[in-house]
C-alpha cells in the first residue's frame, strides 16, 4: 500500500509523498475535471502527469478506471461526497486562477509567480502574451521531476518559464531575483491551494514577503480556507478528513489530510492582505458552483467546506 506520513520541522517531498501527494491529487481532479462535453477547464496536461508520478491509486482515479462513486460511496439520492465534491471544486478554482491570470495579463503584467506549483501546467497551456515571463516556485524534486516530464510529453511553454526549486521555508525571495524576477515591475501572484498547508504564522510572512516585493499594480490570487478557534469545530474537521482517508485506504492509497494542514485559528487572508494595500474581490465557492452549474453543497458541512473562498485584488500603494 502506498503511503504517506505525517508533516515534521524540516520535511520534504517529492509528487508520491506527503503534501506533495496532494499535488497528484489535484492534478488527478483537474484531469477528472476536463472530461465531457461539458468541462469547464481543458488540462490535458494533467493526467499524463498523473500517470508520470507512478502512483497506481491515483493513475486509476485520473484515467476513470477508479470511478467517484466507487471511491466516495453514494447517498440515498445518488449524489456522491468526497473526491466528487473536491473535483467540481478544482473545476471552479482552476477556471478562477486561470481567469485570474488571464485578466492580469489583459490588463499588461507580464511578470507572473506561482508559489508551490506543483504540477500546475499553466506555463504551458495558457495563452500567455509576447514577453511574458512566469516563474514556478517548488521544492527542487517537485520542480526537477514536471521538468523533466513536460520535456518527455514534447511540451514547449508559452511564456518565458523560469523554474525556482526552493522550499517556501527558505530565502525564496533571493532565488526568485536570482531567476530573473524584477520587483519594480507589476506582478501577478498566486497561492493555490496551499495556505492551509502553512502555519498561521508562516502564511502571514507569505504574504507579507508578497507585498514587499509587489510594485504598484500587481494582482493576487488565493484561495483562504476558514479560521476557527474553537476545538469542536476543529475535531469534526478533522473527523471529516479522517473518513477519507479510510475510504482512500481501501483501495490503497494511505493519505491523512488531518496529519498535513494546520487547522485552526489564523489571520483571514483577505483582510490581511486589505490591511496592506490591496483592494479586493471575494468570491464564495458556493458562488462559483453555482455560477457554473454545479451541484450545490451540501447543508450537512462539518468540514465548513463552504467558507472557502477565492480572493483576488490589486495593490494600490
Amino acid at each position: 500500500m502506498a503511503r504517506t506520513g505525517p508533516r515534521f520541522e524540516g520535511d520534504t517531498w517529492d509528487l508520491a509523498s506527503s503534501v506533495g501527494a496532494t499535488a497528484t491529487m489535484v492534478a488527478a481532479a483537474r484531469a477528472i475535471a476536463s472530461t465531457g462535453a461539458d468541462a469547464l477547464i481543458c488540462d490535458p496536461y494533467a493526467e499524463p502527469l498523473v500517470r508520470a508520478v507512478g502512483v497506481d491509486f491515483f493513475t486509476r482515479l485520473a484515467s476513470g478506471e477508479l470511478t467517484l462513486e466507487d471511491l466516495d460511496g453514494g447517498t440515498s439520492d445518488g449524489a456522491t461526497v468526497g473526491m466528487a465534491r473536491m473535483t467540481d471544486n478544482m473545476a471552479v478554482r482552476t477556471k478562477f486562477f486561470d481567469e485570474f491570470f488571464s485578466e492580469a495579463a489583459e490588463d499588461g503584467v507580464r511578470q507572473a509567480v506561482i508559489l508551490a506549483s506543483g504540477l500546475d501546467a499553466r506555463a504551458y497551456r495558457l495563452a500567455w502574451p509576447a514577453g511574458t515571463t512566469v516563474f514556478e516556485i517548488d521544492q527542487p524534486d517537485v520542480i526537477a521531476f514536471k521538468t523533466r516530464a513536460m520535456a518527455d510529453l514534447g511540451a514547449e511553454p508559452t511564456a518565458r518559464r523560469r523554474a525556482v526549486a526552493i522550499d517556501l521555508r527558505f530565502d525564496w525571495p533571493a532565488a526568485l531575483k536570482d531567476a530573473g524576477f524584477d520587483p519594480a515591475l507589476p506582478t501577478a501572484w498566486s497561492a493555490e491551494g496551499l495556505l492551509g498547508y502553512l502555519p498561521p504564522e508562516a502564511q502571514d510572512k507569505l504574504l507579507d514577503t508578497i507585498t514587499e516585493l509587489s510594485a504598484p499594480g500587481s494582482r493576487v490570487a488565493v484561495e483562504s480556507g476558514p479560521s476557527s478557534s474553537d476545538p469542536a469545530a476543529r475535531e469534526k474537521v478533522l473527523a471529516r478528513m479522517q473518513e477519507s482517508a479510510e475510504r482512500w485506504r481501501e483501495h490503497g492509497f494511505e493519505l491523512d489530510f488531518s496529519e498535513l494542514v494546520y487547522i485552526g485559528e489564523r489571520n483571514e487572508a483577505g483582510a490581511y492582505l486589505e490591511e496592506r494595500g490591496w483592494r479586493l474581490t471575494r468570491r464564495a465557492v458556493g458562488e462559483l458552483l453555482a455560477e457554473n452549474g454545479l451541484p450545490p453543497l451540501p447543508e450537512d458541512d462539518d468540514a465548513r467546506f463552504g467558507e472557502m473562498q477565492y480572493i483576488s485584488g490589486i495593490l494600490e500603494k
